[in-house]
This record gives C-alpha cells, structure tokens and sequence, in this order.
C-alpha cells in the first residue's frame, strides 16, 4: 500500500517472498446528478497470481453530500457466521479520519464502509473466501497483532490495496485508498483482537 504503513513486520509463518496480487476496477457513474455517485464494486480477478481472487474494487467520486456507498456481491460463504455478527457489532464509527458510511440497500450481509468528504472509501468485508494465493509461502504483516495479506493494486494502476486478516478463523478483506495512513488498519485490527480471539493459520500448500 501506498503512502504511510501501518507499523508491521513479517511473521514467523513467512516462509517466502510476499505475493501481491492485483485488483481491476469497473467504474460506474451516475449521470443524472452534479456529482458522481459513490460506487465500490467488487469484481473478480483472472490476473496473474490473483487468479480468481476476489477483492473490494473502489471507485469514488468527489462527493461533498457523502452519498451512500453502493457495495457489489461476492463470495463471503461465513458472512452469516456468529464470529462475522461479533465483528459487526463491534466496528467503530471511525477509523482515523474516515466516518462511518451508509450503506445502499440492499448491502451484502457482513459489510461496511468509512469515507471522507472526498475520495475512495474504505470497505470491510467479513467471511470471505480463503485468498487464493495466500499458502504457506505467503508473506504475512503483523498489525497490532493480527496477521495480514495484502494484495496490492500497485500493478494494475489501481490506487488501493486489500488486507486480508488470516489469523482469526475467518476471512476478513479491508480495502484501503493509497495515502490513508497507518491508522485505519491499526483500527480495524484493535477491533478484530478484541472481538475475535487468534486461531490457527491455514494457509493452502505451495504448488
């Protein structure tokens, strides 16, 4: 991720080069209005070491009004789980600079989202699929004490990166715009060590 990190080092379960994925994004504008509408789509990626990886894609207009974030569907086959509801319920009305969003109904079960005035939000996913290029060669940031996979945007020109944490026994994805700032994942991951407790990796094979 661009801009400041969040402070965070490899864990003891790296065992190779961090993989990065990619995310594309599919823009979509509302043309009846002064301004754009605030649109985070997900979309599903066939690229390279991300190949059917599915992360929060986000595009956002500049939206003084903070419209309601509109969030697409993907797979979050946990997303009803009794860990998913805890998390839910325990999400702050903050993170760093970023306020809680509304979301437009119908939002997929297990989501949120925190924007500015201006700009791309953030989005939390909860129950996801196992990202497929985390496996036991996967490099791992720690977070205030939970365990991170990024995929980064970097190679396809997108301006934010995902997190997934690993270590909770659930997926958890938080998409994050370039030049956020450390705070906000620190955020989420206070949230995530108070309500959920750690649990063991499980990381597909290499190969």
């Amino acid at each position: 991720m661009h801009g400041d990190s969040p402070e965070q080092h490899e864990t003891p379960e790296s065992h190779g080069p961090e993989d990065t994925g990619a995310a594309d994004a599919d823009s979509s504008r509302n043309t009846s209005g002064r301004h754009p509408a605030v649109i985070a789509t997900a979309v599903a990626l066939p690229v390279a070491l991300v190949v059917g990886l599915i992360v929060s894609a986000l595009l956002a207009g500049r939206n003084p009004e903070r419209e309601p974030v509109a969030l697409g569907p993907v797979p979050a086959p946990a997303a009803p789980s009794a860990e998913c509801g805890t998390l839910m319920a325990a999400l702050p009305d903050q993170l760093g600079d970023f306020d809680r969003a509304e979301l437009v109904e119908p939002a997929p079960e297990a989501t949120a989202a925190w924007q500015q005035d201006e700009g791309e939000p953030i989005v939390l996913r909860c129950g996801l699929d196992r990202p497929l290029e985390f496996d036991q060669a996967a490099a791992l940031q720690v977070v205030n004490g939970v365990q991170w996979f990024e995929v980064s945007g970097q190679d396809v020109g997108m301006a934010s990166s995902s997190w997934f944490a690993v270590d909770r026994g659930i997926y958890v994805g938080v998409t994050i715009p370039d030049g956020t700032g450390p705070t906000p994942l620190q955020d989420v991951s206070d949230t995530l060590s108070a309500a959920l407790p750690q649990q063991p990796l499980d990381p597909a094979p290499v190969g």
